[in-house]
């Protein structure tokens, strides 16, 4: 599979320009709809995505100051505060605007931002019943995560290796082989789904 940056480049501004389209037909009753982050609707999950967007260097340290230097508190406060301030249209209009953003976040590379944008697009999409990014955007992501992704969102395979069946992605080197899609691979080793599901 390739993975080089100007391809990694290439397939985050088709998920970002895949999401906005997306988004541009969602009702107001879906953007308050519950996501797969706890505690946040989907108009909070889309703030959160736009903040690259938003925010200078400065204003994300004055914020981290300001919440400890907590970055998951920092996140949650700047995307509830955008989702109260900004209207559905200007969310979806910040995100089509910045197709071409060239943001990455701190050690993560261009990776990082494709993680990003997939990830939190399927925080949205599952629980709305919308297509989530192709198999082959969803391997590259998971590609580039492996035991530390793991460990970022605390996920523990239990000796089991999930390997994808619309794809070449892998995860895991456990001896009880689990076969699933991308998708439900990446919602597992992102902990938003359990392993046994």
């Amino acid at each position: 599979m390739e993975t080089t940056s100007d391809h990694l480049t290439s397939e985050t501004r088709a998920e970002r320009e895949r999401l906005a389209g997306l988004l541009g037909d969602l009702t107001p009753e879906q953007w308050d709809m519950p996501s797969l982050c706890e505690g946040w609707r989907v108009r909070e999950v889309v703030a959160h995505m736009t903040m690259p967007f938003r925010t200078k260097p400065i204003g994300v340290m004055a914020g981290l100051v300001r919440a400890g230097f907590s970055f998951n508190r920092y996140a949650d406060r700047d995307a509830r505060s955008a989702a109260r301030t900004m209207s559905e249209a200007e969310l979806v209009d910040l995100l089509r605007r910045n197709i071409d953003h060239p943001w990455r976040p701190p050690g993560g590379g261009q990776a990082g931002a494709l993680s990003h944008d997939v990830i939190h697009g399927l925080d949205f999409t599952e629980p709305l019943g919308l297509p989530s990014a192709p198999a082959e955007r969803l391997a590259l992501v998971l590609a580039s995560g492996g035991p530390r992704q793991l460990k970022y969102f605390g996920v523990d395979l239990g000796g089991r290796k999930l390997t994808a069946t619309d794809s070449d992605a892998v995860v895991g080197e456990g001896s009880t082989v689990v076969a699933m899609t991308s998708k439900d691979v990446l919602l597992v080793v992102t902990g938003r789904r359990p392993v046994g599901r």
